[in-house]
């Protein structure tokens, strides 16, 4: 199971990436445990200077702006 974590103020582009990687785990029967993180002193935590941000398992992965699904979907893959 993958921790993901969706990094953002809350904006339409944070909440459009969690729909995303939410929809592209299922499509993917990936098995995740999906967290929004607001918080602007965690999200420096992980140094991210442009939201939204994603960190799976503790990486990150993505920064500024929306993914694309075809991306999202082989964060799931493997």
């Amino acid at each position: 199971m993958k921790e993901v974590k969706i990094l953002g103020s809350g904006c339409a582009n944070c909440k459009a990436t969690y729909k995303v990687v939410e929809e592209a785990a299922k499509a993917k029967g990936a098995e995740i445990v999906l967290e929004k993180v607001e918080d602007l002193g965690r999200i420096m935590g992980y140094g991210i200077m442009s939201t939204p941000g994603v960190v799976i398992d503790g990486q990150v992965v993505h920064a500024g702006g929306v993914p694309d699904r075809k991306t999202v979907e082989g964060w799931f893959s493997g």
